[in-house]
């Protein structure tokens, strides 16, 4: 801790390794996260419908993306995993997982379209 010119102290947080136990992950130890591709993703919205408390289909690009770690079972993610049409969805280490994601450019992506509004009028 260091104090600043007005006396106060400045508190700060070390960053700390990842473990595998961290909470999205429902805090038991975890080797494996599920990742999504968007890159090749299609938008078919089959893993989104098998495995809803993991997949989610992005507003803008109407790409899946897993949004969390331990929102459904081991089973439902693999039956989600096996119903992808371009096998866009693998299972990869746990430290990989972020710099995956950051290796993503989303503004390169085309919308694969929204679906359409209806007017009620």
């Amino acid at each position: 801790m260091n104090t600043n010119s007005v006396g106060e102290i400045d508190t700060f947080e070390e960053t700390e390794e990842l473990t595998g136990y961290e909470p999205i992950l429902g805090g038991e130890l975890t080797e494996k996260a599920v990742w999504v591709d968007e890159s090749r993703c299609i938008g078919c919205r089959y893993c989104a419908h098998v495995a809803t408390n993991t997949f989610i289909i992005d507003e803008d690009y109407g790409r899946s993306r897993a949004i969390r770690q331990d929102g459904d079972n081991f089973e439902t993610l693999q039956e989600a995993i096996d119903t992808c049409p371009v096998d866009c969805i693998h299972w990869v280490k746990f430290e990989k997982l972020a710099d995956l994601e950051n290796s993503l450019d989303r503004d390169m992506f085309q919308s694969l379209g929204k679906l359409p509004r209806i007017n009620k009028h």
